[in-house]
């Protein structure tokens, strides 16, 4: 759908999915690892897959990047075979493991390269990158984390997230920060059970791939193309809904798990985390704003580089998925009865 599907890249698309579940089904550390390689060594060919230059910088970035929190994955699990019953090493291993994983899935303050790395890839890589990637690393922590050490990743998860966003032309870049942002939901989400945690997961997905799915159809990569967006109001419609669903906008699908995640840390006394996070997805939604006021303030003739290949059939889905998002409000109705 996103790109032709050869041979290969399905072969490549079977190895990666099948490598997540390699991770989360393994019984040892030795064995979440090897899934975690084999995940690695599957996406770059994915990454590869169109000639210009930023593809290939991109997947040699994200391969050195990718080894070196494996290496230290890796190094940290025999370490911890060596050191199983000493209490204050236990506690630095945790952080250790912690920390590689947290690389892993591009988690702030090991983001860095996260957005370069975005800024090279297809928008259906970027979807891969946003949404799949990240469960083996989140379920591997799940595992084995260190509570007082995530509490901290989780406030400056939120706060690079949304304030990184804010001076982005690039709307890759603006979806890797707010991939950031959200991945503080996730792990907050994930400390308090596994099954909240995918609940979000799903949600999150499924914004994110509408998002993904119309930039690649009107072929947008910056804010100032959205200038030009001279096309029906359908699709101006859908961009609007899905963002403010996105921010966690109180009418919208996007504020349903936001809202049950608020509920469970209030109950878990984490008062400053909350205000934190609120706070920050204010920022975010100021940002969401700013490219949706591109696209419905300005409407000039259509230009060259226009490719806009959006069949009937597809703009149905699109309107059936924005419909979903605004039932939000009436779902968890249904739920908190």
């Amino acid at each position: 759908m996103f790109f032709s599907m050869n041979f290969n890249k399905m072969f490549f698309l079977f190895i990666l999915f099948f490598s997540t579940l390699i991770s989360i089904s393994s019984n040892s550390w030795f064995g979440c690892w090897i899934g975690l390689e084999i995940n690695l060594l599957s996406f770059i060919p994915l990454i590869n897959n169109s000639n210009n230059n930023l593809s290939s910088e991109a997947s040699l970035k994200y391969f050195l990047v990718q080894s070196i929190a494996s290496i230290n994955l890796l190094f940290c699990i025999i370490l911890k075979m060596i050191f199983m019953k000493n209490f204050e090493m236990n506690n630095l291993l945790s952080i250790m493991i912690n920390s590689s994983l947290l690389m892993k899935m591009g988690s702030a303050p090991f983001h860095f390269w996260f957005p370069n790395i975005i800024e090279g890839l297809s928008w259906f890589n970027n979807f891969i990158l946003m949404t799949w990637q990240k469960i083996t690393p989140i379920i591997l922590l799940s595992y084995y984390f260190n509570y007082n050490f995530l509490l901290i990743i989780i406030i400056m998860n939120s706060i690079i997230g949304a304030v990184g966003g804010l001076n982005q032309t690039s709307l890759r870049k603006l979806m890797t920060f707010s991939s950031i942002n959200n991945l503080s939901w996730m792990i907050s989400a994930m400390m308090i059970s596994e099954n909240l945690w995918m609940f979000f997961f799903f949600f999150y997905s499924f914004m994110i791939s509408i998002i993904c799915f119309l930039f690649f159809c009107m072929n947008m990569f910056f804010i100032n193309q959205l200038f030009f967006i001279n096309i029906n109001y359908m699709i101006k419609l859908s961009l609007l809904i899905n963002f403010l669903s996105l921010g966690g906008l109180p009418p919208f699908i996007g504020f349903f798990p936001k809202w049950i995640i608020i509920n469970f840390l209030l109950m878990n006394n984490l008062f400053f985390m909350t205000f934190i996070l609120i706070m920050m997805s204010l920022i975010m939604l100021f940002f969401y704003i700013r490219i949706l006021y591109s696209s419905f303030m300005f409407n000039y003739l259509k230009l060259k580089w226009m490719k806009i290949f959006i069949k009937n059939k597809m703009m149905y889905l699109i309107n059936i998925f924005s419909l979903i998002s605004i039932s939000g409000m009436v779902l968890s109705t249904f739920f908190f009865m």
